[in-house]
């Protein structure tokens, strides 16, 4: 196995083969007498541990081995998987190195571990080779990627050749696309400075625009945006503002749910992290997806000045924004910062220019394209959306009468007229159901 990676060229440095690479040091180096049978033992164990996190993160089964293999090629962010994300195979002399690759990830994939096991006493790799996980009710895992590496998995196991992995594998490129950013929805930004990362968020919420009763206006205006914006036309950034609970962050949750398979991946970003959006364009605007970078509850004190860094970004620096970026934000403030009567005295004690502190702060919203306004749905809407949210549920069917009532009980007691109060309504409903 040592030697088999030795040979490889395009995909001789990547991210997520560590694991491969240190059976491959182990083994090696039992060979060579360096390690007793013991150590090797304890060495390969680690690596196994790690075998099993990562099938837990992903949700992977059968064959845990061939599983991984598939998950280190997905991964692979190299020149040339980066050029087939785009473009799909072409043709070049890059294409004979790309082959001598697969073939080698193919001597890999059906890699024969049964002699090492009888030579150490050992079964770890005949169960890994036929694992069945535990039954989950719940999917805690990262199903998304679990899903598509257990596709490229299942197209190399049939591969006879370089060749044809060759063909699975950029197959896969050009239809998925590569990395975390190929595999994955969300992300999250983490770290400091320039040496900040984008973390998958595996456990994104699965909504569609139809779980959110009403405001059809409001859904309609921001499909139609987000669909020109994953299909290369112009759009804009958008704004929701109104009143909380009003589904205002759930029907960005169902965009990205609803647009995925075109490309649309999603970048979540906090005020403190302002500073670093200029970094993350540069990291994000030369790959092959739409990006939405997502602000929740965005609004502004007056001490803060964060804003100023949002506002250079939307329009207004030198560098133009990527065309394939945008900038969604919720909030439940029309104009984002906090005003005071004194911004909008023309004789202020504090300022010398006349209304400069009020232009200063709306100036931001209108860096907006499309603003939508949700706002909280009055007593006869709150009950039709009572009533969508409980024709969800069997165990509540023929008992619309009782949740009207007891609803209207549950919004004056301090629930509010809001879709979000509606959902908890009904969950308080059912946890009292036998």
């Amino acid at each position: 196995m040592y030697h088999k990676i030795a040979r490889l060229i395009i995909y001789k440095e990547i991210a997520g083969a560590e694991i491969l690479k240190d059976i491959a040091a182990c083994i090696h180096a039992y060979e060579q007498q360096k390690a007793d049978k013991s150590e090797t033992v304890e060495r390969l164990y680690v690596q196994v541990h790690k075998l099993l996190d990562l099938a837990t993160a992903y949700g992977f089964d059968e064959n845990l081995w061939q599983a991984y293999i598939a998950y280190v090629l997905a991964m692979a962010e190299t020149p040339f998987s980066l050029l087939c994300e785009k473009n799909g195979a072409s043709e070049g002399s890059v294409n004979i190195l790309a082959q001598n690759d697969f073939g080698i990830f193919r001597e890999l994939f059906f890699y024969d571990f049964s002699e090492l096991e009888a030579e150490l006493n050992i079964n770890c790799f005949s169960v890994l080779t036929n694992y069945r996980s535990i039954p989950k009710k719940a999917q805690y895992f990262n199903k998304s990627v679990g899903d598509k590496v257990k596709e490229l998995q299942h197209a190399l196991a049939l591969s006879k050749d370089g060749a044809d992995v060759f063909a699975a594998v950029t197959g896969f490129y050009k239809k998925y696309g590569v990395g975390q950013f190929g595999l994955n929805k969300a992300f999250r930004l983490v770290g400091e400075g320039e040496e900040f990362s984008l973390q998958p968020i595996t456990n994104t919420e699965i909504v569609r625009l139809d779980d959110i009763i009403g405001y059809d206006l409001q859904k309609k205006t921001l499909v139609e945006n987000t669909r020109a914006f994953v299909e290369g036309k112009k759009s804009n950034n958008v704004l929701l503002y109104g009143d909380s609970g009003t589904g205002k962050s759930t029907s960005i949750k169902a965009i990205l749910n609803e647009f995925y398979d075109d490309g649309l991946r999603m970048i979540e970003i906090y005020k403190h992290q302002f500073h670093q959006l200029s970094a993350l364009i540069s990291k994000i605007k030369n790959r092959n997806y739409r990006f939405i970078i997502y602000m929740d509850d965005l609004s502004f004190e007056e001490f803060e000045i964060e804003y100023k860094y949002l506002k250079a970004v939307i329009e207004g620096g030198l560098e133009i924004r990527p065309e394939n970026i945008l900038i969604y934000a919720t909030s439940n403030r029309r104009h984002l910062i906090r005003e005071t009567w004194s911004d909008r005295s023309d004789m202020s004690k504090d300022e010398l220019h006349r209304s400069d502190t009020m232009q200063e702060k709306l100036s931001l919203v209108a860096r907006f394209g499309i603003s939508i306004n949700y706002s909280a749905p009055d007593k006869r809407e709150f009950e039709r959306i009572v009533k969508g949210i409980a024709a969800k549920y069997p165990e509540l069917a023929g008992k619309e009468e009782m949740l009207l009532a007891q609803a209207n009980i549950w919004e004056l007691r301090g629930g509010g007229l809001s879709g979000r109060s509606a959902q908890q309504f009904i969950h308080y409903i059912l946890g009292k159901e036998e």
